[in-house]
């Protein structure tokens, strides 16, 4: 005799019954035991003294279901999933088959056939596994930069952005921090420039695809392909990746969760509760942080490059760069200002072309003509403010809802009305009494005499 497969439940029963044939225990002790009723354990008594143990299992165990589905309609199912739904899910595609195709076949049913012929993966087949990069080997080769928006100084402040913005690859040094508003264009250049005082240009920087890094639009018309972040990196020589996935870069993802821990707590035990005296306390934190968990690089040498940039060329660079077009009255707009340009013999000989465009940091404004500065002044000049039909990058959203709220505070609502018409009637209590009609004007012509005899034809 082979292997009998037998469940918990039915070696219990066998086990009960054993009893009952060795008198140890009643049929009506069995029966409560057993849930049943005392002539079924008689049943059962009898089948295991004629046919042994194997004949106490359930009668249709190895057969099919007498509820199974016609292997037709798996079929079916199958085929329709190919042809119309192949990148559905198991619960959409038993939906849209149930209410297009008419084919009532349960989810799990469906998810079922569907793993068995290729067409699902379970959730366990599709993790995706992230192998580990060994680090780059020279300080400076490789440096991640990312901000992480967070309530850095718990309920004392709003919440800001900590630009965790220099993290070198080879030794997990924090190389730079501040904390600012929101993680803008600006408030990388600041960093960086810092950064490069101290330290120099680096290979390469590796980020996300935060659109201050990258171009979402390979294919826009403007911007020659690059941020301004990437057009000043160009500039400075220096390289900027960006990661398919956030585990890519897990070094500065890493360094972001344990900064929210211990910067937190150690900024609430030294009393600081505003971005002023937290960018104070960050270069003591950075050394501390760097003598307890940094490590030696692989080889010793310092991939960073001097800068041998004079500093005016550093903030032509770390500013946004950008070209308008001169009309014929020598004007421009540039973010709602109209620039109207001073009349020199310069400017007379610019009109049709582009001007180059530099908006610095504090809030410095210039227009250059092939490097020379030209002077202008504002026309019209307007506050710039937030509009209803603004695009906002979500990791800005939070300054931009705030300059909206101080702005709705200091302000007014603006009422204005929707249309084109740009001026309203008002009526004057007169009516046409038809004076000015086509008829009117003929019937006081023919009186004075000066009607224009009719057109005669050629012959």
């Amino acid at each position: 005799m082979g292997w009998v497969l037998m469940s918990e439940r039915e070696l219990n029963r066998i086990e009960i019954l054993s009893k009952v044939l060795d008198r140890r225990m009643t049929t009506t002790e069995a029966s409560v035991l057993l849930a049943i009723g005392p002539r079924q354990v008689q049943r059962l008594l009898r089948r295991l003294r004629e046919d042994g143990a194997a004949a106490t299992r359930h009668g249709l165990r190895g057969r099919p279901s007498n509820h199974r589905l016609s292997p037709g309609l798996r079929d079916l199912a199958l085929a329709l999933v190919r042809e119309t739904y192949v990148d559905f899910g198991p619960t959409l595609a038993a939906e849209k088959l149930a209410e297009r195709d008419g084919l009532h076949v349960s989810r799990e049913t469906l998810r079922k056939w569907m793993v068995e012929d290729g067409l699902w993966l379970s959730r366990p087949q599709r993790r995706r596994f992230h192998q580990p990069r060994l680090r780059r080997e020279h300080l400076g080769e490789l440096v991640q930069i990312d901000g992480s928006d967070h309530h850095w100084f718990e309920d004392r402040a709003p919440a800001c952005t900590l630009l965790v913005l220099f993290i070198d690859d080879a030794t997990s040094r924090l190389m730079e921090m501040r904390f600012v508003p929101s993680e803008s264009t600006f408030a990388y250049f600041a960093a960086l420039e810092c950064y490069l005082t101290r330290h120099g240009r680096p290979t390469a920087f590796y980020s996300d695809k935060h659109s201050v890094f990258r171009v979402a639009r390979q294919d826009a018309r403007t911007g020659h392909g690059m941020t301004q972040f990437g057009r000043a990196l160009a500039e400075l020589n220096i390289e900027i990746l960006c990661a398919n996935s956030s585990q890519a870069k897990g070094r500065v993802e890493r360094a972001n969760r344990t900064l929210q821990d211990r910067l937190v707590k150690e900024m609430r035990l030294a009393g600081i509760s505003d971005m002023e005296a937290g960018n104070a306390f960050l270069p003591g934190f950075i050394e501390r942080h760097n003598a307890q968990f940094a490590r030696v690089p692989a080889r010793p040498d310092d991939r960073h490059r001097p800068l041998n940039l004079p500093p005016d060329r550093l903030a032509d660079i770390l500013c946004w760069r950008d070209q308008r077009y001169v009309g014929n009255q020598l004007t421009f707009t540039y973010e709602h200002r109209r620039i109207l340009l001073e009349e020199s013999d310069l400017t007379r000989g610019i009109v049709g072309k582009y001007v180059d465009t530099y908006a610095f940091p504090d809030g410095r404004f210039e227009a250059r003509w092939k490097g020379i500065s030209l002077p202008y002044r504002s026309f019209d000049p307007e506050q710039q403010h937030v509009t209803h039909a603004a695009i906002t990058a979500n990791k800005r959203l939070s300054d931009v809802l705030a300059l909206a709220r101080s702005l709705q505070e200091s302000q007014p609502p603006r009422v204005s009305r929707v249309g084109r018409q740009r001026t309203v009637y008002e009526p004057t209590g007169r009516r046409n009494d038809g004076w000015n009609s086509k008829l009117a004007r003929r019937a006081r012509q023919r009186a004075d005499g000066t009607a224009k005899p009719p057109d005669i034809a050629a012959e």
